[in-house]
């Protein structure tokens, strides 16, 4: 059945728990494919590696109390998505290419039909599994409650759409202003791709988005005092075996995740389990904003293809030009 369906961003996006075995994404059997390590010794992460995953990160209604969908539901999954991104016509970005599909709209609608969006064709590929959320714990696979405070301040919730306006030029977000989309990021299928670099002493995650980048010292001092705080937080990595183990906090209050509160803390795990494969998990431990700590799992595919730079905001002049659209529409009398 078609319909019209406004598109509006998930953000996208946690103590991580090692996966069972069950979980682990298009792992080899062990007599075909070995870990590759650096000089060091250490498990070669470096590459370019793609998030364009279609698994929703909660797990739709339709789908509660499934881990994952048989091979016959993944195929219908598959066919519905298909029609949803058909027509070309307006892109579908993050988890809205699952919940178009489970809910049969075909006929995707801009969430600004003054300014229109992409097309459909500029994106890629999305990939699919049977997996029915990528949230892993809590096992219901959806974020969980908020606590009161955070409820009452809007703490912890996903990132309002686009489509809703600001209340004035102060308080554009920071993604709007090419400033940074926040790290780590959960969004799938636009500007979702990371580079990783390797020494023995630090790693370097660059994410395409905003081009935000960190450099991750590796056995090195501890965090500083929680007196420092910055945008994207202050990371230190660790190995546990054959994964690299990064843990960020002293986030500030700007930067944290989803609005969390400044005592967010991250842990992510990278561990390669295939030729094509690394495994990414993310676990969001804040108490003054989640009821319990929550993790994320997305399998991570390699890209040969490089990455390239990020132009945003077409020369950073769009708060320019919002302020001289809205001077012009205040002449004519069209603004609200």
């Amino acid at each position: 059945m078609a319909g019209r369906f406004v598109v509006a961003g998930v953000g996208a996006a946690v103590v991580l728990t090692m996966l069972a075995p069950s979980l682990v994404w298009a792992q080899p059997a062990a007599d075909e494919w070995r870990v590759p390590r650096t000089p060091d010794g250490y498990p070669d992460l470096q590459g370019v590696w793609a998030n364009n995953s279609a698994t929703p990160l909660e797990r739709p209604e339709v789908w509660a109390g499934r881990s994952r969908l048989t091979d016959e539901e993944l195929a219908a999954f598959r066919a519905a998505a298909a029609d949803v991104t058909a027509s070309g016509l307006d892109a579908v970005f993050g988890d809205q290419l699952a919940l178009a599909a489970l809910a049969g709209i075909t006929d995707v609608e801009s969430y600004d039909a003054g300014t229109g969006n992409y097309n459909q064709f500029w994106l890629v590929e999305r990939d699919f599994d049977n997996r029915t959320s990528l949230i892993v714990d809590p096992p219901d696979g959806r974020i969980p409650a908020r606590t009161p405070d955070a409820e009452r301040v809007g703490r912890g919730q996903p990132p309002a759409p686009i489509a809703e306006k600001a209340d004035s030029w102060v308080d554009r977000p920071l993604s709007e202003r090419c400033i940074t989309f926040g790290v780590p990021s959960l969004f799938a299928g636009y500007n979702s791709y990371y580079q990783i670099f390797q020494s023995r002493d630090y790693a370097v995650v660059l994410m395409e988005m905003i081009h935000d980048a960190r450099v991750i010292p590796i056995d090195g001092p501890p965090h500083p005092s929680s007196r420092i705080r910055q945008l994207h937080g202050d990371s230190r990595g660790r190995w546990e075996r054959d994964t690299l183990v990064v843990e960020t906090k002293n986030y500030s209050r700007l930067g944290a995740f989803w609005g969390a509160s400044e005592d967010l803390t991250v842990v992510e795990r990278f561990t390669r389990v295939g030729p094509d494969t690394l495994n990414y998990e993310v676990t969001f431990e804040d108490s003054t904003t989640w009821t319990r700590p929550w993790t994320v799992m997305i399998p991570l595919r390699r890209s040969e293809d490089p990455l390239f730079e990020y132009a945003c905001h077409e020369g950073n002049l769009g708060m320019e030009g919002i302020l001289a659209g809205y001077r012009a529409q205040e002449r004519t009398g069209e603004a609200r």
